[in-house]
């Protein structure tokens, strides 16, 4: 048996492998180029930019490097390996040499010079931890016939049975928006408190609402918010001093950042939902309009993507499923047509409308995997609910629990049930 006993795997006779535990690994990288280093592992963090890696312009066989996507984002921004004037997998290096798959680790060993470097994998660790779901929801603020703006809640079961009013706390407002942040904790922020606003209230995971905490970014109204990157948040769009594009991140401990420069067409009465357990979508908006925009799992807008279905405003939109949306009523009238979002941000067409049409309602998720749109304005303010299942199907109208008002938020909190 040759070969320093520590690399050998088995600690027996047999063949000798060189273990990962053997190798030397360094700090993690965050830079946008690399020059690697045979006998070394590296820890490769692209959340905010690619990396250029360079292999040794000389190896013998047997020499190794491990390249691990540290934050699971290589997806978003990828690897490439420049082999630097020797072969990788018999190709020469004016070959391009990408790994663009989230949670890849990439173990390379150089073979000799006709093969030159060889994957010994470049699998993708799918077993990446999954955040627990959120359980329950709530209802917040709103308009109603008597008094335009005000602050009540109300809860929502694990098992979507909505509860009775809660006084209000906080600034009375409407139109405001509302998404879940840090896993099992929500905020609502912006809105009407006549005039626009950009006060932001928490919600703690046990359901109750904070009080005023001083406005970050444009003061605006007719947002939409969505979950994004697993446990933040981020606000967007809306009307405040003319229509906007702008965003405002929301920090997995309920920060809310300044203004991001706007990406897309600036318009109100928009929704947002998150898809793919990690991204959002932002859709449709004012003037019927049906265009939507990706939201990346660091938070980064896309522009305009040709809109499918229905243009309308003033709609609301929820995941569902655990990993897709779903956009539902609005105004094009007033209607209760929908459309689901696939796991990959796909919207699709038309589906027949369950229950009353309205518009100015919200909407989130409950029990982990299903979803909850409520109240909202048909003629009158309405406080009905229309549940939807964990394949998407909106059931008939409940019978309303609170308050009929209209121009509320909703946002999940707890992953207790």
């Amino acid at each position: 048996m040759s070969g320093p006993v520590a690399n050998n795997i088995f600690r027996s006779s047999g063949v000798i492998a060189a273990a990962a535990g053997g190798l030397s690994w360094q700090t993690v990288v965050t830079a946008s180029t690399l020059t690697a280093e045979a006998g070394k592992g590296y820890w490769i963090n692209t959340t905010s930019n690619a990396c250029a890696i360079t292999l040794p312009s000389s190896a013998v066989a047997g020499d190794q490097i491990i390249f691990v996507d540290y934050a699971r984002n290589w997806g978003t921004n990828a690897i490439t390996l420049d082999s630097n004037g020797l072969n990788y997998q018999s190709q020469d290096d004016t070959y391009t040499v990408e790994y663009s798959t989230d949670g890849e680790v990439v173990n390379i060993v150089y073979s000799g010079a006709t093969e030159g470097w060889v994957p010994l994998d470049d699998d993708e660790v799918a077993d990446a931890p999954v955040a627990p779901s959120i359980q329950k929801l709530i209802f917040g603020y709103g308009y109603v016939a008597s008094d335009p703006g005000v602050s009540l809640t109300n809860l929502v079961s694990s098992s979507g049975v909505v509860a009775a009013d809660v006084t209000g706390v906080g600034t009375a407002r409407y139109t405001l928006g509302g998404t879940s942040y840090g896993g099992d904790k929500g905020i609502f922020a912006y809105g009407n408190a006549v005039p626009a606003t950009n006060i932001s209230n928490k919600v703690s995971n046990v359901g109750v609402v904070a009080t005023d905490t001083s406005g970050v970014g444009t003061a605006r109204e007719h947002v939409g918010a969505c979950m994004y990157g697993g446990d933040k948040g981020i606000f967007g769009y809306g009307e405040g001093g003319g229509l906007q594009s702008i965003t405002n991140k929301v920090s997995n401990v309920g920060t809310v950042a300044s203004d991001t420069a706007g990406v897309g067409t600036p318009r109100n009465g928009i929704a947002a939902c998150e898809y793919g357990t990690d991204k959002g979508i932002f859709g449709y908006g004012n003037g019927g309009k049906s265009m939507t925009n990706l939201v990346s799992n660091s938070g980064v807008v896309s522009s305009d993507v040709t809109g499918v279905g229905t243009g309308r405003q003033n709609l609301a939109a929820t995941g569902y499923g655990g990993d897709k949306g779903i956009f539902g009523y609005g105004t094009a009238p007033d209607t209760s047509v929908t459309n689901l979002v696939s796991n990959t941000g796909v919207v699709a067409s038309d589906t027949t409308g369950v229950g009353t049409v309205r518009q100015n309602l919200a909407a989130g998720v409950y029990g982990g995997d299903k979803a909850i749109f409520g109240y909202g304005d048909s003629g009158s303010k309405v406080s009905l609910t229309n549940l939807v299942s964990n394949t998407g199907v909106v059931s008939a109208d409940v019978t309303g629990v609170g308050t009929a008002r209209s121009n509320l938020a909703a946002c999940g909190f707890s992953t207790s049930a």
